[in-house]
Protein backbone atom coordinates (compact mmCIF):
# COMPACT_ATOMS: atom_id res chain seq x y z
CA UNK A 1 0.00 0.00 0.00
CA UNK A 2 2.83 2.40 0.85
CA UNK A 3 4.51 1.83 -2.55
CA UNK A 4 1.23 2.36 -4.41
CA UNK A 5 0.62 5.56 -2.51
CA UNK A 6 4.14 6.80 -3.31
CA UNK A 7 3.68 6.12 -7.05
CA UNK A 8 0.37 8.00 -7.05
CA UNK A 9 1.97 10.92 -5.26
CA UNK A 10 4.89 11.08 -7.71
CA UNK A 11 2.56 11.04 -10.71
CA UNK A 12 0.58 13.94 -9.29
CA UNK A 13 3.61 16.14 -8.59
CA UNK A 14 5.44 18.53 -10.90
CA UNK A 15 8.77 17.44 -12.32
CA UNK A 16 10.66 19.83 -10.06
CA UNK A 17 8.90 18.52 -6.96
CA UNK A 18 9.62 14.93 -8.01
CA UNK A 19 13.32 15.74 -8.20
CA UNK A 20 13.23 17.36 -4.77
CA UNK A 21 11.41 14.38 -3.24
CA UNK A 22 13.75 11.96 -4.99
CA UNK A 23 16.73 13.70 -3.44
CA UNK A 24 15.10 13.52 -0.01
CA UNK A 25 14.34 9.81 -0.36
CA UNK A 26 17.89 8.92 -1.32
CA UNK A 27 20.47 8.67 -4.13
CA UNK A 28 18.99 5.55 -5.74
CA UNK A 29 15.56 7.09 -6.30
CA UNK A 30 17.11 10.41 -7.33
CA UNK A 31 19.15 8.61 -10.00
CA UNK A 32 16.07 6.69 -11.18
CA UNK A 33 14.01 9.85 -11.58
CA UNK A 34 16.86 11.69 -13.31
CA UNK A 35 17.29 8.79 -15.75
CA UNK A 36 13.55 8.75 -16.48
CA UNK A 37 13.53 12.51 -17.07
CA UNK A 38 16.32 12.21 -19.67
CA UNK A 39 14.85 9.13 -21.38
CA UNK A 40 14.31 9.30 -25.14
CA UNK A 41 10.77 9.63 -26.53
CA UNK A 42 11.64 7.08 -29.21
CA UNK A 43 14.75 5.01 -30.00
CA UNK A 44 17.67 7.02 -31.37
CA UNK A 45 21.00 5.41 -32.21
CA UNK A 46 24.48 6.88 -31.78
CA UNK A 47 27.92 5.35 -32.43
CA UNK A 48 29.66 3.22 -29.82
CA UNK A 49 30.97 5.26 -26.92
CA UNK A 50 28.37 8.01 -27.35
CA UNK A 51 25.29 8.73 -25.25
CA UNK A 52 22.14 10.61 -26.22
CA UNK A 53 19.57 12.03 -23.81
CA UNK A 54 16.54 14.31 -23.81
CA UNK A 55 17.15 17.85 -22.57
CA UNK A 56 13.71 19.36 -23.26
CA UNK A 57 10.30 18.11 -24.33
CA UNK A 58 8.82 21.62 -24.46
CA UNK A 59 10.28 23.28 -27.58
CA UNK A 60 7.34 23.15 -29.98
CA UNK A 61 8.41 23.67 -33.57
CA UNK A 62 12.08 23.87 -32.55
CA UNK A 63 14.34 25.09 -35.32
CA UNK A 64 17.91 26.39 -35.15
CA UNK A 65 20.12 26.45 -32.07
CA UNK A 66 22.86 28.49 -30.44
CA UNK A 67 24.57 28.03 -27.10
CA UNK A 68 24.82 31.14 -24.92
CA UNK A 69 27.99 32.01 -22.99
CA UNK A 70 26.14 31.12 -19.75
CA UNK A 71 25.28 27.64 -21.11
CA UNK A 72 21.62 28.25 -22.02
CA UNK A 73 20.53 26.60 -25.26
CA UNK A 74 18.76 29.16 -27.45
CA UNK A 75 16.08 27.72 -29.72
CA UNK A 76 14.14 29.46 -32.49
CA UNK A 77 10.46 28.57 -32.85
CA UNK A 78 9.71 29.91 -36.30
CA UNK A 79 6.02 29.00 -36.39
CA UNK A 80 5.41 30.72 -33.03
CA UNK A 81 7.38 33.83 -33.90
CA UNK A 82 9.60 33.54 -30.87
CA UNK A 83 12.99 32.51 -29.52
CA UNK A 84 13.33 30.65 -26.22
CA UNK A 85 16.11 29.61 -23.85
CA UNK A 86 16.42 26.13 -22.37
CA UNK A 87 18.35 25.58 -19.15
CA UNK A 88 20.06 22.24 -19.87
CA UNK A 89 20.21 21.45 -16.17
CA UNK A 90 16.46 21.80 -15.63
CA UNK A 91 13.99 18.90 -15.90
CA UNK A 92 13.08 18.10 -19.49
CA UNK A 93 9.46 19.01 -18.73
CA UNK A 94 10.39 22.55 -17.64
CA UNK A 95 8.99 25.37 -19.76
CA UNK A 96 11.68 27.30 -21.66
CA UNK A 97 12.16 31.00 -21.00
CA UNK A 98 10.95 33.30 -23.77
CA UNK A 99 13.83 35.45 -25.01
CA UNK A 100 12.01 37.33 -27.78
CA UNK A 101 8.48 37.15 -29.16
CA UNK A 102 6.48 38.75 -31.94
CA UNK A 103 9.23 38.15 -34.48
CA UNK A 104 8.66 37.47 -38.16
CA UNK A 105 9.80 33.91 -38.92
CA UNK A 106 12.86 33.77 -36.61
CA UNK A 107 15.25 30.99 -37.56
CA UNK A 108 19.03 31.44 -37.65
CA UNK A 109 20.82 32.18 -34.37
CA UNK A 110 24.37 33.16 -33.44
CA UNK A 111 26.30 34.81 -30.64
CA UNK A 112 28.96 37.48 -30.92
CA UNK A 113 30.24 37.78 -27.39
CA UNK A 114 27.12 38.08 -25.25
CA UNK A 115 25.00 39.56 -28.06
CA UNK A 116 22.42 37.21 -29.57
CA UNK A 117 21.74 37.64 -33.30
CA UNK A 118 18.42 36.38 -34.67
CA UNK A 119 17.77 36.01 -38.40
CA UNK A 120 14.16 36.91 -39.25
CA UNK A 121 12.19 37.09 -42.48
CA UNK A 122 13.38 40.61 -43.30
CA UNK A 123 16.72 40.89 -41.53
CA UNK A 124 18.58 40.63 -38.22
CA UNK A 125 17.42 41.42 -34.69
CA UNK A 126 19.94 41.64 -31.84
CA UNK A 127 19.37 40.91 -28.15
CA UNK A 128 22.25 42.82 -26.51
CA UNK A 129 24.25 41.44 -23.60
CA UNK A 130 22.32 38.20 -23.10
CA UNK A 131 20.60 37.53 -20.74
CA UNK A 132 20.39 41.03 -19.23
CA UNK A 133 19.30 42.48 -22.58
CA UNK A 134 16.20 40.30 -22.86
CA UNK A 135 13.29 42.64 -23.47
CA UNK A 136 15.44 45.18 -25.32
CA UNK A 137 15.77 43.82 -28.89
CA UNK A 138 17.06 46.12 -31.62
CA UNK A 139 16.67 45.76 -35.37
CA UNK A 140 20.08 45.73 -37.02
CA UNK A 141 18.68 45.71 -40.56
CA UNK A 142 15.35 44.84 -42.18
CA UNK A 143 15.84 45.30 -45.92
CA UNK A 144 15.84 41.67 -47.07
CA UNK A 145 13.19 40.61 -49.62
CA UNK A 146 10.24 38.93 -47.89
CA UNK A 147 9.82 36.01 -50.26
CA UNK A 148 6.93 33.59 -49.87
CA UNK A 149 8.98 30.39 -49.97
CA UNK A 150 12.35 29.23 -48.59
CA UNK A 151 12.31 32.13 -46.14
CA UNK A 152 13.80 30.48 -43.05
CA UNK A 153 17.02 32.49 -42.89
CA UNK A 154 20.32 30.88 -41.99
CA UNK A 155 23.12 33.07 -40.68
CA UNK A 156 26.84 33.01 -39.98
CA UNK A 157 29.04 35.61 -38.28
CA UNK A 158 32.65 36.06 -39.35
CA UNK A 159 35.36 36.96 -36.84
CA UNK A 160 35.75 40.42 -38.42
CA UNK A 161 32.09 41.24 -37.75
CA UNK A 162 30.78 40.45 -41.23
CA UNK A 163 27.27 38.98 -41.32
CA UNK A 164 26.20 36.39 -43.88
CA UNK A 165 22.52 35.51 -44.25
CA UNK A 166 20.72 33.24 -46.69
CA UNK A 167 18.05 34.53 -49.05
CA UNK A 168 16.26 31.51 -50.52
CA UNK A 169 14.37 31.19 -53.78
CA UNK A 170 10.67 32.01 -54.05
CA UNK A 171 9.81 28.87 -56.00
CA UNK A 172 10.86 25.35 -56.84
CA UNK A 173 12.33 26.29 -60.22
CA UNK A 174 11.97 29.73 -61.85
CA UNK A 175 13.70 32.96 -62.81
CA UNK A 176 13.52 35.32 -59.84
CA UNK A 177 12.25 38.87 -60.26
CA UNK A 178 14.47 40.04 -57.39
CA UNK A 179 18.19 39.29 -57.92
CA UNK A 180 18.70 39.08 -54.14
CA UNK A 181 16.72 35.82 -54.01
CA UNK A 182 18.51 32.45 -54.28
CA UNK A 183 21.65 34.06 -52.87
CA UNK A 184 23.73 34.59 -49.76
CA UNK A 185 23.78 38.22 -48.72
CA UNK A 186 26.63 39.93 -46.89
CA UNK A 187 26.36 42.86 -44.44
CA UNK A 188 28.83 44.87 -42.42
CA UNK A 189 28.86 44.42 -38.65
CA UNK A 190 26.70 47.54 -38.23
CA UNK A 191 24.06 46.17 -40.61
CA UNK A 192 24.90 48.45 -43.54
CA UNK A 193 26.26 47.69 -46.99
CA UNK A 194 24.03 44.73 -47.81
CA UNK A 195 25.06 43.08 -51.07
CA UNK A 196 24.93 39.79 -52.92
CA UNK A 197 27.92 37.69 -51.86
CA UNK A 198 27.15 34.52 -53.87
CA UNK A 199 24.30 33.57 -56.20
CA UNK A 200 22.67 30.57 -57.85
CA UNK A 201 21.92 28.98 -54.46
CA UNK A 202 18.33 27.77 -54.43
CA UNK A 203 18.14 27.56 -50.65
CA UNK A 204 21.34 27.88 -48.63
CA UNK A 205 19.50 26.47 -45.63
CA UNK A 206 22.51 26.26 -43.30
CA UNK A 207 25.63 28.44 -43.06
CA UNK A 208 28.78 27.79 -41.02
CA UNK A 209 32.28 29.23 -40.64
CA UNK A 210 35.17 26.78 -40.42
CA UNK A 211 38.28 27.17 -38.24
CA UNK A 212 40.04 29.01 -41.07
CA UNK A 213 37.25 31.57 -41.39
CA UNK A 214 35.85 30.16 -44.62
CA UNK A 215 32.11 30.25 -45.26
CA UNK A 216 30.29 26.99 -46.03
CA UNK A 217 26.67 26.39 -47.00
CA UNK A 218 24.42 23.37 -47.15
CA UNK A 219 21.92 23.73 -49.97
CA UNK A 220 18.44 22.29 -50.53
CA UNK A 221 18.04 21.56 -54.21
CA UNK A 222 14.91 21.44 -56.40
CA UNK A 223 12.05 18.93 -56.38
CA UNK A 224 10.27 17.04 -59.15
CA UNK A 225 13.20 16.68 -61.52
CA UNK A 226 12.32 14.44 -64.44
CA UNK A 227 12.95 11.66 -65.16
CA UNK A 228 14.69 10.68 -61.88
CA UNK A 229 13.18 12.69 -59.03
CA UNK A 230 14.04 9.95 -56.53
CA UNK A 231 17.83 10.23 -56.83
CA UNK A 232 18.40 13.69 -58.30
CA UNK A 233 19.39 16.37 -57.78
CA UNK A 234 21.89 15.74 -55.02
CA UNK A 235 21.93 18.11 -52.05
CA UNK A 236 25.04 20.23 -51.60
CA UNK A 237 27.78 21.13 -49.14
CA UNK A 238 29.52 24.10 -50.73
CA UNK A 239 32.57 26.18 -49.96
CA UNK A 240 31.12 29.61 -50.70
CA UNK A 241 33.25 31.84 -52.90
CA UNK A 242 32.70 35.57 -53.17
CA UNK A 243 30.87 36.39 -56.43
CA UNK A 244 30.49 32.67 -57.06
CA UNK A 245 27.59 31.43 -59.20
CA UNK A 246 26.28 27.99 -58.16
CA UNK A 247 24.00 27.50 -61.12
CA UNK A 248 20.38 27.63 -59.98
CA UNK A 249 17.89 27.81 -61.69
CA UNK A 250 19.61 26.95 -64.95
CA UNK A 251 21.59 23.99 -63.62
CA UNK A 252 21.21 21.23 -61.06
CA UNK A 253 23.94 19.15 -59.37
CA UNK A 254 24.47 15.51 -60.21
CA UNK A 255 27.31 14.89 -57.81
CA UNK A 256 30.18 17.19 -58.74
CA UNK A 257 28.74 17.81 -62.22
CA UNK A 258 26.07 20.41 -62.98
CA UNK A 259 23.55 19.68 -65.72
CA UNK A 260 20.89 21.86 -67.36
CA UNK A 261 17.48 21.73 -65.73
CA UNK A 262 14.79 20.50 -68.15
CA UNK A 263 13.07 23.88 -67.86
CA UNK A 264 16.29 25.51 -69.13
CA UNK A 265 17.42 22.83 -71.55
CA UNK A 266 19.70 25.12 -73.56
CA UNK A 267 21.60 26.41 -70.53
CA UNK A 268 25.37 26.16 -70.33
CA UNK A 269 26.59 24.82 -66.98
CA UNK A 270 30.30 24.78 -67.72
CA UNK A 271 31.17 28.09 -66.04
CA UNK A 272 29.17 27.75 -62.83
CA UNK A 273 30.83 26.39 -59.72
CA UNK A 274 30.43 22.67 -58.99
CA UNK A 275 29.26 21.28 -55.67
CA UNK A 276 32.10 20.87 -53.22
CA UNK A 277 30.52 17.76 -51.68
CA UNK A 278 27.25 15.91 -52.28
CA UNK A 279 24.59 14.60 -49.92
CA UNK A 280 21.74 12.30 -51.03
CA UNK A 281 18.83 13.80 -52.95
CA UNK A 282 15.93 15.33 -51.00
CA UNK A 283 17.53 14.80 -47.59
CA UNK A 284 16.91 18.50 -46.80
CA UNK A 285 20.03 19.58 -44.89
CA UNK A 286 19.25 22.37 -42.43
CA UNK A 287 21.50 23.68 -39.67
CA UNK A 288 25.19 22.79 -39.90
CA UNK A 289 28.00 23.36 -37.41
CA UNK A 290 31.74 22.66 -37.43
CA UNK A 291 32.99 20.67 -34.47
CA UNK A 292 35.98 22.52 -32.99
CA UNK A 293 35.76 21.09 -29.45
CA UNK A 294 37.81 18.31 -27.86
CA UNK A 295 35.25 15.95 -26.26
CA UNK A 296 34.55 13.79 -29.34
CA UNK A 297 37.15 11.42 -30.83
CA UNK A 298 39.91 13.01 -32.93
CA UNK A 299 38.46 11.76 -36.22
CA UNK A 300 35.39 13.97 -35.69
CA UNK A 301 37.24 17.14 -34.77
CA UNK A 302 36.79 19.59 -37.60
CA UNK A 303 33.82 17.61 -38.97
CA UNK A 304 30.70 19.40 -40.16
CA UNK A 305 27.63 18.11 -38.34
CA UNK A 306 24.49 18.48 -40.46
CA UNK A 307 20.84 17.93 -39.49
CA UNK A 308 19.02 16.21 -42.37
CA UNK A 309 15.35 17.14 -41.96
CA UNK A 310 14.22 14.40 -44.33
CA UNK A 311 12.41 14.14 -47.65
CA UNK A 312 8.81 15.26 -48.02
CA UNK A 313 7.93 13.75 -51.42
CA UNK A 314 10.52 11.06 -52.07
CA UNK A 315 9.42 7.42 -52.18
CA UNK A 316 10.81 5.77 -50.16
CA UNK A 317 11.57 8.55 -47.66
CA UNK A 318 15.20 9.33 -46.89
CA UNK A 319 17.22 11.52 -44.51
CA UNK A 320 15.80 12.09 -41.01
CA UNK A 321 19.17 11.89 -39.27
CA UNK A 322 22.27 13.81 -38.26
CA UNK A 323 25.43 13.14 -40.21
CA UNK A 324 29.07 14.04 -39.68
CA UNK A 325 30.87 15.22 -42.81
CA UNK A 326 34.55 14.50 -42.19
CA UNK A 327 37.23 16.77 -43.60
CA UNK A 328 40.83 16.17 -44.65
CA UNK A 329 43.17 19.02 -45.60
CA UNK A 330 40.28 21.46 -45.47
CA UNK A 331 38.03 19.53 -47.85
CA UNK A 332 35.04 17.25 -47.12
CA UNK A 333 35.80 13.63 -47.90
CA UNK A 334 33.04 11.45 -46.43
CA UNK A 335 29.71 11.63 -44.62
CA UNK A 336 28.81 9.13 -41.93
CA UNK A 337 25.64 8.60 -39.92
CA UNK A 338 25.90 10.06 -36.44
CA UNK A 339 22.38 9.98 -34.97
CA UNK A 340 19.66 7.88 -36.59
CA UNK A 341 16.26 6.52 -35.62
CA UNK A 342 13.87 9.29 -36.61
CA UNK A 343 12.98 7.14 -39.65
CA UNK A 344 12.20 3.50 -38.90
CA UNK A 345 13.02 0.54 -41.13
CA UNK A 346 9.34 0.47 -42.12
CA UNK A 347 9.60 4.17 -43.12
CA UNK A 348 7.61 5.50 -40.21
CA UNK A 349 8.67 9.06 -39.36
CA UNK A 350 9.04 9.62 -35.60
CA UNK A 351 10.49 13.13 -35.71
CA UNK A 352 12.55 15.53 -37.81
CA UNK A 353 15.96 16.89 -36.79
CA UNK A 354 16.55 20.56 -37.56
CA UNK A 355 19.21 22.29 -35.48
CA UNK A 356 22.70 21.43 -34.24
CA UNK A 357 24.99 23.36 -31.89
CA UNK A 358 28.14 22.60 -29.92
CA UNK A 359 28.26 23.31 -26.18
CA UNK A 360 31.29 24.64 -24.29
CA UNK A 361 31.98 21.15 -22.92
CA UNK A 362 32.01 19.68 -26.44
CA UNK A 363 28.63 17.92 -26.34
CA UNK A 364 26.31 18.33 -29.32
CA UNK A 365 22.74 19.63 -29.03
CA UNK A 366 20.14 18.59 -31.61
CA UNK A 367 16.64 20.02 -32.04
CA UNK A 368 13.63 18.11 -33.35
CA UNK A 369 10.73 20.21 -34.59
CA UNK A 370 8.21 17.83 -33.05
CA UNK A 371 9.18 19.48 -29.76
CA UNK A 372 12.42 17.96 -28.46
CA UNK A 373 15.96 19.01 -27.66
CA UNK A 374 18.58 16.27 -27.36
CA UNK A 375 22.20 16.19 -26.18
CA UNK A 376 24.92 13.82 -27.43
CA UNK A 377 28.05 13.30 -25.35
CA UNK A 378 31.04 11.00 -25.58
CA UNK A 379 32.10 8.74 -22.72
CA UNK A 380 34.61 6.57 -24.55
CA UNK A 381 34.35 3.16 -26.18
Amino acid sequence: MERLALRSTLRAMTAGAVFALAGFLGPALAFSQASADRALPFPLRVPDGFRIETVSRQVDGARFLAVAPDGDVIVSEISRGQVVAVDPGAPSSAAPRVVARGLSRPNGLAFRGNDLYIATWSGIVVIPDYPSGIGSPRVLFSDMPRNGDHNARAMALASDGTIYVSSGSDCNICRESDPRLATILQYRADGTGGRIYASGLRNASGLAMDASGRLWAVVNQRDNLTPDHTNLPTEEVDLVQEAGDYGWPSCYPDGAVRRPNPEFAGASCEKVLPSTFSLPAHNAPLQAVFYQAAQFPARLRGALFVALHGSWNRNPPDGYKVVAVRFEDGRPVAAEDFVTGWLTTSYRVLGRPVGVAVAADGSLYISDDTGYLFRVSYAGA
